[in-house]
């Protein structure tokens, strides 16, 4: 192959790629109960409500019922005790804490970890048996799908849960876990190295001067020879203080650690059975908790005291912990993405023309030079070029490894577009393509990927993402916008909102779809189906709401170029596309969305 050939070839045909037709064993484990959202319940010092000199341990009874019966409605997969059960750790009251406990026995997996008050609060691990161990010992837990073991001594013990596609470790030590006991903590960290854990445990962060929380002095030795190092665990929780807090540190690897304390017995009834829910968003990249008594919500009649202590509002008491789980745990579980598909995996029957991205010889971030050549993979014909727009520079595009997870192509060009000055680039079908000229009369589906950089800095309003050349007044419309739009596109507006905007073939009009405002920072797919009829926009694969009304049969070309990276007005580019594109497919039929790219 001559050199300089090789060197203008954005775009190589990969048919020789395996498609993927299986999962591994462990990714088949991942799929197993999918969701995107999951809870973990924590019931903090329930001490005072199991106390054999006179107390009331129904609140409690009442919030494991509480929990078992929305254990579907909020996909609650577990529930953690943080310590303290009883008030004096007597055998009269662990026969009270099992009865209660038998409520969710069978029904749903949890941990109950000893406080300073279920055992003597001079010793550690290593203290033997207590009528705790023999309540909450590991013979109690050995019968629960996700019990991994516990220590020696039966004090710490490990659960393996199941929730948002993956697996997590969740770890219920003793109020004084002892050097030996750290040593089998670090055992269990270092054989399961790619599950993100959650560390549990009665006494570690206090928040004595309000919603602030500081390591307490055994946390602190908690904190420096098991935390800090094991960039697994990003979540604490622990009990033992009041009020409730919350902080966030940096660990070792440079990434953030999330230590809270919920604790509520010194609050009226102590604490009526107080539940804490954390529910984990794996799309909103979100750990949403919310504070609440079941017992006093469940409750008729309620007096005032009892309706302010039923549902916590506080910033301490309700709130979300942001948490980009990918990027938080890639240092130690990298995500299992699809393979590359080969282009024959997409060329789906209809499809007009097929773009995709990948480079050989190219190191991200290298400059996608003038005249390179994006191939089309149909070989229909509708190969693209690379132009740059009035005086841009060598950073007008770039390419890149980045990619939509279930993108064919693991690659993708990043176009440096804006308004000031006009800058850009474009990739233009040669004067002569057929697709320049095709008019989809019995309906089309139009798709690509884009990325919208984070910061998303600057003017970029009504970009363009990919369009057809030629003024619609020259195909005879005159009843949109203006006669100097181009006949098709699909542009970002100052908002962020998707605009696509087509002028039918039989009639004078502008059908215009609007999606929601897409975010920056991450991959969006979009994809415009026409029927032959109506046009519909698809973002993610979900339908948007303000798809135009009006019928809308074909796409007036005018044998001009088919654009990616830009839309004219009257007949000039002012404005490159700011942002990341990936492969781009047209098709001459409308896919239903299980035909989309992503599937």
């Amino acid at each position: 192959m001559n050199k300089n050939v090789g060197r203008r070839t954005l775009l190589q045909a990969a048919f020789a790629t395996p498609v993927v037709t299986g999962l591994s064993t462990s990714e088949a484990v991942a799929e197993q109960g999918r969701e995107d959202r999951f809870t973990i319940a924590v019931l903090p010092d329930t001490q005072y409500l199991l106390d054999e000199g006179g107390s009331d341990p129904e609140p409690v009874r009442e919030s494991l019922r509480a929990v078992v019966q929305r254990r579907r409605e909020a996909n609650i997969v577990f529930l953690a005790h943080l310590g303290d059960v009883t008030e004096h750790g007597t055998e009269r009251e662990m026969r009270t804490a099992n009865d209660v406990f038998r409520a969710i026995d069978g029904a749903l997996p949890y941990s109950v970890l000893a406080g300073n008050h279920d055992v003597p609060g001079r010793t550690d691990d290593q203290r033997g048996v207590t009528p705790y161990l023999n309540t909450f010992g590991p013979q109690r837990f050995s019968r629960m799908r996700t019990y991994g073991g516990s220590s020696p001594g039966g004090y710490n013990s490990f659960h393996i849960i199941s929730g948002g596609g993956r697996q997590w470790l969740l770890l219920a030590l003793d109020w004084r876990v002892s050097d030996a006991g750290i040593a089998w903590v670090q055992q269990v960290l270092d054989r399961h190295k790619a599950l993100p854990t959650i560390l549990t445990t009665h006494d570690l962060v206090s928040a004595d001067d309000g919603p602030s929380a500081v390591l307490s002095e055994y946390g602190q030795r908690l904190w420096d020879k098991v935390i800090r190092r094991n960039d697994q665990i990003f979540l604490t929780l622990n009990g033992h203080y009041w009020p409730p807090g919350r902080t966030t540190l940096t660990n070792d690897h440079g990434n953030p650690v999330h230590l809270h304390i919920t604790n509520y017995q010194d609050r009226y009834y102590g604490g009526a059975g107080m539940v804490r829910f954390y529910t984990f968003d794996m799309l909103r990249n979100v750990i949403d908790v919310e504070t609440f008594s079941p017992w006093l919500v469940g409750r008729r009649d309620r007096t005032p005291l009892e309706t302010e202590n039923s549902v916590l509002t506080g910033d301490a008491d309700r709130f979300s912990v942001e948490i980009d789980f990918r990027q938080r745990f890639a240092g130690f579980a990298p995500p299992v993405l699809p393979k590359p598909r080969p282009a024959s995996a997409v060329l789906v029957r209809g499809t007009a023309a097929y773009w995709r991205f990948d480079a050989e010889g190219l190191a991200a971030g290298s400059a996608i030079k003038p005249g390179s050549i994006a191939r089309d993979l149909t070989g229909n014909g509708n190969d693209l070029t690379v132009q740059y727009l009035n005086t841009s520079s060598a950073d007008a595009l770039k390419w890149s490894e980045d990619h939509h997870d279930n993108q064919p192509a693991h690659a993708s060009l990043r176009f440096g577009g804006g308004k000031q000055p006009d800058r850009g680039a474009i990739l233009r079908a040669g004067d002569t393509a057929p697709i320049n000229s095709m008019r989809f009369l019995s309906g089309y589906t139009i798709e690509t990927f884009i990325k919208l950089p984070a910061p998303f800095e600057g003017d970029h309003a009504f970009m363009g993402i990919l369009s057809w050349e030629g003024r619609s007044g020259d195909a005879g419309k005159h009843s949109g916008w203006s006669p100097d739009e181009p006949t098709c596109s699909l542009n970002v507006s100052g908002e962020r909102f998707l605009q696509f905007v087509v002028y039918p073939v039989p009639v004078d009009d502008d059908p215009t779809s609007w999606s929601h405002a897409i975010p920056v920072g991450r991959w969006t797919h979009v994809a415009v189906v026409n029927d032959g009829r109506r046009t519909v926009m698809y973002v993610d694969g979900a339908k948007i709401a303000r798809n135009a009304a009006a019928e809308s049969t074909g796409i007036s070309t005018l044998g001009k170029p088919f654009v990616i990276g830009a839309t004219q007005f009257a007949l000039r580019y002012g404005q490159g596309f700011y942002g990341s594109v990936g492969d781009t497919r047209i098709v001459a039929r409308a896919l239903r969305p299980s035909e989309f790219l992503t599937r």
